[in-house]
């Protein structure tokens, strides 16, 4: 008995069933929640729930569980519950949707930082083809390169073109003079 006073005695925990309140899935239900609270067609079922609300407990003869005279106090009290868990869930909504903005703009970072080195790297290929190149000749290269080669065919097609009709002109002028000591000749 006296070693049973000198050890404390275990607590025994009320143990409650596990919910994972961090999962996908309970995201995935705020975020719905959350969306369908900022649509219009959200704002028109309030308005029409909260007039049928007001007009049911106004109008007389029918049964009233919220008084007007009280001022609507469970119309009062369900629209604050419903305030007090819409902004907890939208709270949730717009962090997921910040930690997939995050995400997003890291892939977005290592993207554009792959962009950068892939076009650095073009770059250096083009400034290294351009020294390459340096040494070989240009299409306005070869272009004048053939216009002087064609100016100098011209050029020595036109002297020798003068020069065989220069020389025409002698053996003309040789024959005609050759004729005429001929001619000569045969009247001695």
């Amino acid at each position: 008995m006296a070693d049973s006073l000198d050890t404390p005695r275990e607590r025994r925990r009320l143990r409650m069933p596990h919910i994972n309140l961090e999962g996908e899935g309970v995201g995935k239900a705020a975020e719905a929640i959350a969306r369908f609270s900022g649509t219009p067609k959200f704002l028109v079922y309030l308005t029409v729930f909260i007039v049928v609300w007001i007009g049911w407990n106004s109008l007389p003869g029918l049964p009233h569980f919220d008084k007007p005279e009280l001022g609507f106090t469970a119309l009062t009290l369900m629209l604050s519950l419903q305030a007090s868990y819409a902004a907890p869930l939208i709270l949730l909504a717009q962090n997921r949707q910040d930690d997939r903005d995050r995400v997003t703009a890291e892939q977005d970072r290592r993207r554009a930082e792959r962009n950068l080195s892939d076009t650095e790297y073009l770059l250096r290929e083009i400034a290294s083809l351009r020294a390459a190149m340096a040494d070989v000749a240009t299409r306005d290269f070869v272009r004048s390169e053939l216009r002087d080669l064609l100016e100098e065919i011209v050029d020595q097609d036109s002297s020798t073109r003068r020069a065989t009709v220069r020389e025409a002109a002698e053996a003309i002028e040789n024959d005609t003079a050759s004729r005429g000591d001929d001619d000569r000749g045969s009247r001695r």
